[in-house]
């Protein structure tokens, strides 16, 4: 049965609201998708879904699809404008629970990685998340200081992909630690003397690829502890890569 919410005032509308923010999503333990992409993956992905807010249009247009016992709400075309993080937002959100295990545990882990140190532009996050997808990356681990997985602008930049890998938030010098212990390569992409052109390494089927911060790159103490810090040669005047685009390349060049 779906409930109609008519006043902006409403308990629940606020806890949506609150939802952009990391103190709102720690009170409920839930976090937003918003627009009907987001919510689509998740509904085929069979994530668990705690509720499904849209405009009466929006919800006759995907009735087809919304998945049976989640809580449904009606919202009025105004209170749906103030839910959400982007200017014309579309009319139909869903709230799921925060994860309950976000350690994950690098000494099982198994597959390629991406590790993102420090990398803190939420699109960047977003467009390598989905590109070590759409490349066959087994997970991402979120660094220290890399922006928050649940920001809205980086989960609309993942497009979805946060429902088909893994996704753990970790201190990076154990999972490099863990993997070089079990023999498994870890490749830097930061150019020093000893750095290594990408094309000049084996591919990978189990290991790590690091991704640095985009001003400054990897943390040196990280850099110490890879396997090989790779470099991409570039041939013409500029000064380097955007690191999305450097990832994608790295990802899709050693990843078998």
């Amino acid at each position: 049965m779906t409930e109609k919410i008519t006043s902006g005032q409403n308990k629940k509308v606020k806890q949506w609201r609150a939802l952009t923010t990391k103190k709102g999503r720690k009170a409920t333990q839930t976090y937003l998708l918003e627009g009907w992409h987001l919510v689509q993956e998740a509904i085929k992905a069979h994530h668990d879904l705690t509720a499904i807010m849209g405009t009466a249009e929006q919800l006759a247009d995907h009735a087809a699809e919304l998945p049976a016992g989640v809580a449904t709400y009606e919202l009025t075309d105004s209170i749906a404008q103030t839910i959400g993080d982007t200017g014309t937002p579309q009319g139909i959100f869903a709230t799921v629970p925060l994860p309950k295990d976000t350690a994950g545990d690098p000494q099982t882990a198994d597959g390629v990685w991406l590790f993102l140190d420090y990398v803190q532009d939420p699109g960047n996050i977003g467009t390598m998340v989905r590109t070590a997808d759409a490349a066959g990356l087994t997970g991402v681990v979120f660094g220290k200081g890399t922006a928050s997985r649940f920001l809205p602008k980086v989960l609309r930049s993942m497009q979805g992909s946060q429902f088909h890998i893994q996704l753990v938030e970790a201190d990076l010098h154990d999972w490099i630690s863990a993997f070089t212990a079990r023999h498994l390569p870890v490749y830097g992409t930061n150019l020093d003397r000893n750095a290594k052109s990408y094309r000049d390494v084996p591919p990978l089927t189990a290991g790590a690829i690091v991704m640095g911060n985009e001003g400054n790159g990897m943390a040196p103490d990280l850099q110490q502890m890879t396997t090989r810090n790779l470099y991409i040669p570039i041939k013409g005047q500029a000064e380097s890569l955007n690191v999305a685009v450097a990832a994608g390349v790295v990802m899709f060049r050693l990843v078998s």
